[in-house]
């Protein structure tokens, strides 16, 4: 709760800039967030994500993740980090409980914004890119591993990369296999049940076509990198 009440003092204030208008993080123009994918939640505004797996299943989360992942790097990103790894300048917003006060709270700046002493920290973004937009970006931001979370696995977690971009595996299917075992310890920061990690997105990606393997390694090299 500390750690909620911290981030409720300043989460979002600088997130998303809106060109034209007196920001405290940048001047960008908020780009529009294509969410016909996703199915429609209604005109008046929820407190709680609708799309979380438990409640839209994981096909339509999935969805949601890819979906407010762009949304995020296109509007967000500048000021909360790439990946939601905030560098300093603004809050980080993984540790944003994945709990409905946080949905609450997280829709309430998203669609009014905050002004402090005149000036604007972060504009009302609600009519601008839409409340599926908002919910596909929380999805996405709610699925970021914890700091830390892969490094007990990045020794094994690179041999396995290695094999993959090989072009030669015995066994893709025990691979895969041994990346969702992997996958399933590692935390978000938000609490959130599973994390989008890239042990889980190799591990959904690969299989017995040769193809795979080489997309699934790259997606290992890069979150590998990325730790470092």
């Amino acid at each position: 709760m500390q750690k909620l009440a911290l981030i409720a003092a300043t989460t979002l204030a600088g997130t998303l800039t809106l060109g034209g208008m007196a920001i405290g993080h940048g001047d960008v123009t908020p780009q529009p967030v294509n969410t016909e994918a996703l199915p429609d939640v209604g005109e008046e505004w929820l407190i709680e994500n609708p799309y979380r797996a438990e409640a839209v299943g994981e096909e339509t989360w999935l969805k949601a993740i890819e979906i407010g992942a762009s949304g995020y790097t296109q509007n967000c990103a500048r000021c909360h980090g790439l990946g939601v790894v905030s560098g300093g300048l603004a809050p980080d917003l993984r540790y944003l409980e994945a709990a409905e006060y946080g949905d609450e709270w997280y829709v309430e700046r998203f669609r009014h914004g905050m002004t402090q002493n005149g000036i604007t920290k972060m504009p009302a973004f609600g009519e601008l890119l839409g409340q599926k937009a908002a919910w596909a970006i929380r999805t996405y931001v709610e699925t970021r591993p914890d700091d830390g979370a892969l490094d007990d696995h990045a020794t094994r977690l690179g041999a396995i990369r290695d094999e993959l971009l090989s072009g030669s595996v015995a066994d893709p299917e025990a691979l895969k296999v041994e990346l969702a075992d992997i996958a399933a310890t590692v935390e978000t920061g938000s609490g959130a049940p599973i994390a989008d990690s890239v042990a889980f997105e190799a591990s959904r990606i690969l299989s017995d076509d040769q193809a795979t393997w080489k997309q699934a390694g790259d997606i290992l090299t890069v979150g590998l990198s990325a730790a470092h």
